[in-house]
């Protein structure tokens, strides 16, 4: 959990280089220009997804791993990013970001900087907080803090509206989704499923909103979801979009029936619930591409 101060301190570093870099209420969010404005390059030539074998057979094995998972990296000295070219564009547009953020949080370079011969050698906890720090700054920057929640008033609480905000704010669905959720004053939460197989499907992600946790404390979903559920029904059955998903889950006060929107973007598939009587109704229809 970042700090309340850190939190405060990246928000701030984060509007001066969006109001610096002319990016404010520009949709959706220039990247490519913010990441100039923070004197940083990035380098679409090499291609992290395709490190040469030989090199990775030379690699610690705490190397291997971390480069196995690798979506980006910033050389601190030439001011190069360089990305994992295999993932969506979306997804990259964050990674830009966070890297982005790892240059410009002051009091990560000052430590890097003291570290500047083995950057190996520093805690793993403080690394940890800086990648967590860093992520907190694209999502920040990405959706242009207070503008989202903006945008985000004028829908109703559905699944499609946070579709629908992905494209205004250019961002990933997985990313959006889950601020949308975060965000939210309602009470409402969104499990991120993968690979999906006629015995069920494993948990990616879960993210709930305040509201929706101090009302039903934390959901306890299993790493592998038995096909059972309603919604790796749907899944199953390659279903891109429903909106009239009904499920019974265990609760701290005991079973509780949600309503469920289920969305299949082809790399995941997501479960957006919440209980009886919490929709907000809207007038905004959407329109959701076979693509």
């Amino acid at each position: 959990m970042i700090e309340l101060q850190s939190k405060n301190d990246i928000e701030k570093i984060s509007y001066e280089i969006l109001k610096g870099s002319k990016s404010l209420d520009i949709f959706p969010t220039p990247i490519d220009k913010i990441v100039s404005y923070a004197e940083l390059t990035v380098n679409s030539g090499i291609d992290l997804s395709k490190i040469h074998p030989s090199y990775l057979s030379r690699a610690s094995d705490t190397l291997k791993k971390a480069l196995g998972k690798l979506q980006g990296v910033l050389d601190r000295e030439e001011k190069i990013i360089y990305l994992d070219l295999s993932v969506h564009t979306s997804k990259q547009k964050f990674v830009k970001l966070h890297e982005v953020g790892h240059n410009v949080l002051t009091w990560q370079q000052k430590t890097y900087d003291a570290f500047e011969d083995d950057e190996s050698t520093l805690d793993v906890a403080v690394q940890e907080e800086f990648e967590k720090e860093a992520n907190y700054f694209a999502s920040a920057t990405l959706f242009q803090q207070d503008r989202f929640l903006s945008e985000m008033n004028k829908y109703g609480l559905e699944i499609e509206a946070a579709i629908q905000l992905s494209k205004h704010f250019g961002a990933s669905i997985h990313a959006t989704l889950r601020r949308y959720v975060e965000y939210s004053k309602k009470r409402c939460a969104l499990i991120v499923l993968k690979d999906c197989t006629s015995c069920g499907a494993k948990l990616r992600d879960k993210f709930q909103s305040q509201s929706f946790t101090k009302t039903f404390g934390e959901l306890s979903v299993p790493t592998e979801i038995d096909i059972v559920y309603p919604f790796i029904q749907d899944y199953y059955l390659k279903l891109k979009l429903k909106k009239d998903g009904l499920v019974s889950l265990p609760t701290k006060n005991g079973s509780v029936d949600f309503r469920y929107h289920f969305f299949d973007n082809t790399y995941n598939a997501f479960v957006f619930l919440f209980p009886m009587g919490e929709k907000k109704s809207t007038r905004t229809k959407f329109i959701i591409s076979a693509k």
